[in-house]
C-alpha cells in the first residue's frame, strides 16, 4: 500500500510544484520540464505497482446499477478530456475540463471500486483534481471563454470519445478488470 501512496503523492506534488512554489520551479529552467516529467513517470509507476499488490478492507461491493453509470460517467470524462485539446463547446461552461474529467473519472471509480487501495488511488486523483482546480483558479485571472467552434469538433470529440472508452475497456479485460458488469 506504501507504494500507492507514494505514487498518490508523487503525482500531486509534480503537478502542483510549478503553481505552488513557481520561484523554485522557474530555477529549474527547461531541465524541469525533464524532472517533472520522470517524477510523473515514476509516480504512474508506483501507483499501478501499489494498486496491483494492495490488499485491504473493502468498503462496498460492486452493483449492477453502480457498474453502468460508472461508464458513463467515464465516457463523458473522455468526451470531456477530448473536448478540452479540441476547445469545443463544452469548453465554454467548463473552465477546467481536463480537471474536470478526472473527477469524474475518480468518482466513476469510486462508485464501483470501494476497497481501501481504490479509495487511496481514485479518491487521491479525486482530492488532486479539486485541489488543482482551486489553484489554478486563484492563480490565473478572468476566465476568457473560448469562440464557438463548428458543430463538426462536437462530432470528432464524441466520435473520440467512444473510440477510446472502448479500447480502454478492453484493456481493464485484458488486465483482468471486467468493466462491463
Amino acid at each position: 500500500m506504501i507504494w500507492l501512496i507514494l505514487g498518490v503523492a508523487l503525482w500531486t506534488a509534480a503537478h502542483l510544484f510549478k503553481r505552488v512554489m513557481p520561484e523554485a520551479r522557474a530555477k529549474l529552467g527547461d531541465p524541469g520540464k525533464g524532472i517533472m516529467a520522470v517524477a510523473i513517470l515514476v509516480s504512474v509507476v508506483l501507483m499501478v505497482m501499489g494498486y496491483r499488490s494492495a490488499d485491504g478492507a473493502e468498503f462496498w461491493a460492486r452493483n449492477e446499477m453502480m457498474v453502468r453509470l460508472n461508464n458513463l460517467l467515464v465516457l463523458f470524462a473522455f468526451y470531456l478530456y477530448a473536448a478540452s485539446g479540441m476547445k469545443t463547446g463544452i469548453t465554454r461552461v467548463i473552465r477546467h475540463p481536463q480537471l474536470t474529467a478526472v473527477k469524474i473519472w475518480a468518482v466513476a471509480h469510486l462508485l464501483v471500486n470501494g476497497d481501501l487501495a481504490s479509495i487511496i488511488l481514485f479518491g487521491g486523483m479525486l482530492a488532486w483534481a479539486v485541489v488543482s482546480v482551486i489553484v489554478l483558479n486563484r492563480s490565473a485571472g478572468a476566465w476568457v471563454k473560448n469562440p464557438p467552434v463548428p458543430v463538426a469538433k462536437e462530432i470528432m470529440a464524441v466520435v473520440g470519445a467512444v473510440v477510446v472508452t472502448g479500447v480502454v475497456m478492453g484493456i481493464h479485460n485484458w488486465l483482468g478488470y471486467q468493466p462491463w458488469g
